[in-house]
């Protein structure tokens, strides 16, 4: 079985709840990089699946908290 890396995360989070997602995504943050590539499937799965107006509130949140 060849899986790339996109589906290899997808596949991990599946068949979890959304309270288990949650527990993964804030495992993620802040830990070591090697989870930032499986946040940013989770971001995609998201945007792809959010409305354009939840799309701009969350590009106005993260604006909003960059940091020089």
């Amino acid at each position: 079985m060849n899986l790339n890396l996109r589906q290899a995360i997808l596949q991990k989070v599946q068949d979890k709840s959304s309270e288990e997602i949650a527990k993964v995504i804030d495992d993620s943050i802040g830990g070591d990089e090697m989870a930032l590539p499986g946040l940013g499937v989770l971001f995609e799965v998201i945007w792809e699946h959010s409305e354009q107006d939840v799309q701009k509130q969350l590009s106005d949140t993260l604006k909003n908290n960059l940091t020089e």
